[in-house]
């Protein structure tokens, strides 16, 4: 009685599993290819985190734009009543201070007790594939008024 493992049954009869025993191990030892697939599972995530490292400082530029709009203009309503005198005028300022091309609608100006308050309130689209995604972006400045700074 001989017992082979090649895949050769008992008594000497050829078993289904020695026709494909050759195909596997042809298929185990090709590296066809195999770069390919390498690059595929290490290129998708390092892209994923490429753009969402890109995507978060695009947020914190606009986070950063916001809140040196608010306090501008809140320190130009509270200091220059020419330039801020109004709701409107304050709104204007702080948009065009921006350097992110804001719309005035962006921005509201109130009067609380703090002094001159400007507020941001910005609806940020994130660019994420599958989805429409979106956060909202706000600041608050506020400068007592009738105060130098």
């Amino acid at each position: 009685m001989n017992v082979d493992i090649s895949g050769v049954s008992v008594g000497g009869a050829p078993s289904a599993r020695s026709h494909m025993m050759p195909w596997l191990i042809d298929f185990g030892r090709d590296q066809r290819g195999a770069t390919a697939v390498e690059i595929g599972l290490v290129l998708t995530p390092l892209l994923l985190f490429l753009l969402g490292t890109v995507e978060f400082g695009r947020a914190m530029w606009i986070q950063n734009a916001l809140n040196y709009s608010a306090a501008e203009a809140a320190r130009c309503a509270s200091n220059n009543t020419t330039t801020c005198g109004s709701a409107s005028e304050i709104t204007a300022f702080a948009a065009s201070r921006s350097g992110a091309n804001f719309a005035t609608s962006v921005f509201t100006a109130t009067t609380p007790s703090c002094g001159n308050m400007v507020s941001a309130s910005y609806p940020m689209h994130l660019y994420i594939p599958f989805g429409n995604y979106s956060i909202t972006l706000t600041a608050q400045a506020c400068f007592p008024a009738g105060k130098a700074g």
